[in-house]
């Protein structure tokens, strides 16, 4: 998931009624930083859903540069 940021990965979860993600960067020794976690209800990504992921990618990169 690049276009959220750098190093940030996807998870896609499936059951019989629905699809899930969770988008994550996993690239920092000390934790697993989760972004967000989202039920799907189109087959495309929501623009509002990826915007919401790449501004917390933006806040922790900028909290981890401090």
């Amino acid at each position: 998931m690049n276009t959220v940021g750098r190093g940030v990965q996807e998870i896609r979860i499936r059951d019989e009624s629905s699809a899930f993600r969770v988008l994550y960067v996993a690239k920092f020794i000390e934790a697993v930083y989760v972004l967000h976690c989202f039920q799907k209800k189109a087959q495309k990504t929501s623009k509002s859903d990826l915007e919401l992921a790449a501004g917390r990618y933006r806040d922790l990169i900028k909290e981890r540069s401090r």
